[in-house]
């Protein structure tokens, strides 16, 4: 029997890398796969569940004790459970995080002895696996937030491209991060696949839909870097021309902008509700409840949540980030309003001067959105046949068989 390793350098199942893993999981152990999965998580979180996987398959690494007395870092500066910034860590944080993941990976390698390992992110953790597992092949999946950690902490990008280029094989969900990160990393596109990103269709589905009018739905963390300040901008604006207009957030966040924001939320009364972050199971009973999924965000890779939310037969209103026109805007056109994202003064930081226009947009195409008739069961089902995790995960599988192949 075959065995992989999993790495993942923040908790799982919370963000998009997090949900990545538990079907990886999932559907490799089904494909008959033995399994470890190595991750972060704070002291005071509960055990982590990740693909019904025994505990004695799961090695988490505990911040929030020393050395690593502070909270575990993560890959967007907004997370939805407390967490460090790495652009702040201070030099003897960054030793104490490398110097844990090394000493930890020392201890579970010879245990599970994996023929190979699977990372997510191409930063800190992925780009030190060949100075603690030469011989292993190690494919690492992108998820773009790495790419943005490199332009956050140029202090340490030259050191994290240099390491990570020694690994053997880089997934990614679109051809925008498969250009930027050969680039970077200075390495031949042969040794990128494109996997995209896939939902879960055993819980995304229209089953008994039944939407309320005027009703619409945001599922993220609760940051500016999400455009969730200026969904809410719209929602005051639509309010007098939808009868009993309501926007669901569903997400978390930590910090002061997550704490402005749920100050504004309370302060909008019946136009908001909000769930904070939800399990997948109840949030798509919720999205089948919803008319309009809008995603307003300046940074993504592949948003899960659209495939997510159209399976569940939303309407979907999203910025034309690169991965939605990449993956999901041909096959999804039809059930899609495009909003231009405005120029961007850094990553996924917007520039004042365009934030009116772009408020007027998003709100035209969510009056759009809410004037157009319900979709089509049959168009919906054929549109996501590329992004279920069972063809996502066979396209991963084949990057494993040829990484052991070599």
């Amino acid at each position: 029997m075959r065995r992989v390793l999993h790495l993942l350098s923040q908790r799982p199942s919370l963000t998009g890398s997090g949900v990545t893993l538990e079907q990886l999981v999932r559907h490799a152990g089904a494909a008959g796969w033995e399994q470890w999965v190595v991750f972060g998580t704070n002291v005071a979180d509960p055990p982590a569940d990740v693909g019904n996987l025994p505990p004695d398959r799961l090695w988490p690494l505990k911040f929030g004790t020393p050395p690593l007395d502070f909270p575990i870092p993560g890959m967007s500066d907004v997370m939805p459970y407390p967490s460090t910034v790495f652009s702040a860590l201070r030099e003897q944080q960054l030793s104490a995080y490398r110097d844990s993941w090394r000493r930890h990976l020392e201890q579970v390698l010879p245990r599970c002895q994996p023929d190979l390992v699977h990372a997510h992110h191409v930063w800190i953790l992925s780009a030190m696996l060949k100075d603690v597992a030469p011989d292993l092949p190690v494919v690492v999946q992108c998820h773009a937030t790495g790419l943005r950690q490199m332009a956050l902490c140029p202090h340490l990008a030259r050191q994290v491209c240099r390491d990570s280029a020694r690994n053997d094989q880089f997934t990614v969900l679109h051809r925008g991060h498969a250009e930027a990160l050969s680039c970077v990393l200075g390495i031949s596109g042969q040794r990128i696949r494109l996997v995209g990103a896939g939902y879960d269709e055993a819980l995304f589905h229209p089953g008994a839909r039944a939407p309320q009018p005027n009703s619409l739905l945001y599922v993220g963390k609760l940051s500016a870097a999400k455009g969730l300040p200026w969904l809410l901008d719209v929602v005051q604006r639509l309010a007098s021309r939808h009868a009993d207009l309501l926007l669901h957030v569903a997400g978390s966040g930590a910090g002061p902008e997550a704490a402005a924001l749920l100050r504004r939320i309370g302060a909008m009364g019946r136009l908001v509700r909000y769930h904070g972050h939800l399990p997948q199971q109840t949030l798509s009973e919720l999205m089948r409840r919803t008319q309009i999924c809008v995603l307003p965000s300046f940074y993504e890779g592949v948003p899960l949540v659209l495939a997510e939310a159209l399976a569940c037969g939303c309407r979907l209103v999203s910025t034309a980030l690169p991965g939605v026109l990449d993956q999901l805007a041909g096959p999804l056109r039809s059930t899609l309003e495009l909003v231009p994202l405005p120029r961007l003064v850094h990553t996924d930081q917007p520039d004042p001067r365009d934030l009116t226009v772009f408020v007027d947009e998003l709100t035209a195409a969510v009056d759009r959105a809410l004037s157009s008739p319900p979709l089509d069961e049959s168009m919906v089902h054929q549109a996501l046949a590329p992004f279920t995790w069972q063809a996502v995960f066979e396209r991963v599988q084949q990057c494993w068989l040829d990484s052991l192949a070599h």
